[in-house]
């Protein structure tokens, strides 16, 4: 029997299904396969997911694209991970199980936070850190409601008991087998808490979002080492080597590489981005300004 070819493995976690594409080395999709979850409401304006759900999901579609892939010939050479970004997870880093169910970008409990958190005069700085509005799309005041409102849990994360990640971060922590808290620089930069001049989680905006540093991930670039799978899920380690958010791996993929081009595209909802280069702008008009991609610790806003 000859050799296998060797393939790109692509995992897309998004807000309605989680999906996995297998690529040869010429860009080809080879194999895929796609499953939908259930979205929670629980009250008018709340959304969010089980991750335990969004788990089994991706385990399910990734095992599949992988037989697929090598029923055609073609065994995994490395993984790459997009995500639906804003939504928040916390787990127990001792066994791995979310606290609660994941606060999904959507969702709009935190208003009154965000309200008075401007009426307060804070706006300013948050655009100058983080390039961001203030809002509760974006991931830290999720995860300040989730400890506020989960017995227990601001004592556990002082103790050091518990990890916080955008989706990525969680799929990473499982896929490894817990050996691995990271993010990329994309997913850090719509948190709220990442200083996207000085390429780090901000003191001042953890403390104004009452979140704290050790719950955060480790951040690095979209291309980087990210650990490898543990062998017990798909029968052999494969290296995690890429991550991006959703729209800034459009963004890639759509080869929108120089400032000046811009991207749309349209799913759960519609988004447009403009690659700006290496020149962050401050926008007057409520636009925000985020890392579209992180190559060689060189960023591109």
């Amino acid at each position: 029997m000859s050799a296998k070819q060797t393939c790109l493995l692509a995992i897309d976690q998004g807000t309605t299904s989680s999906r996995a594409v297998a690529f040869s080395e010429q860009g080809r999709a080879i194999a895929s396969a796609q499953q939908e979850f259930q979205q929670i409401y629980p009250h008018p304006g709340w959304v969010e997911h089980d991750p335990e759900v969004i788990w089994a999901t991706v385990l399910t579609v990734t095992r599949k694209a992988l037989e697929r892939a090598g029923e055609a010939g073609y065994a995994p050479a490395a993984i790459g991970i997009t995500n639906q970004r804003e939504t928040a997870v916390i787990w127990d880093r001792a066994n791995g199980r979310p606290i609660a169910n994941a606060i999904v970008w959507q969702d709009r409990r935190t208003a009154d936070t965000t309200r008075r958190l401007a009426t307060q005069g804070h706006g300013e700085m948050v655009a100058a850190r983080a390039g961001l509005v203030l809002d509760p799309y974006f991931s830290a005041t999720k995860i300040a409601w989730l400890l506020d409102n989960t017995p227990g849990a601001r004592e556990r994360a002082a103790r050091g008991e518990l990890a916080f990640g955008t989706i990525d971060s969680f799929l990473i922590w499982r896929l490894t087998g817990g050996r691995v808290h990271e993010t990329d620089a994309t997913n850090a930069s719509r948190t709220s808490l990442y200083n996207i001049d000085e390429g780090r989680w901000d003191a001042e905006l953890c403390a104004l979002f009452d979140v704290p540093e050790s719950l955060l991930p480790s951040v690095r670039d979209c291309v980087a080492d990210f650990g490898a799978t543990d062998s017990s899920l798909f029968g052999m380690e494969i290296p995690i080597r890429g991550v991006a958010g959703d729209q800034q791996a459009a963004t890639i993929g759509q080869a929108c590489f120089a400032p000046g081009e811009m991207k749309s595209t349209y799913g759960t909802g519609a988004f447009m981005l403009l690659n700006t280069g290496a020149q962050r702008l401050q926008s007057q008009s409520r636009l925000l300004a985020t890392i579209a991609y992180q190559l060689n610790g060189e960023v591109t806003y």
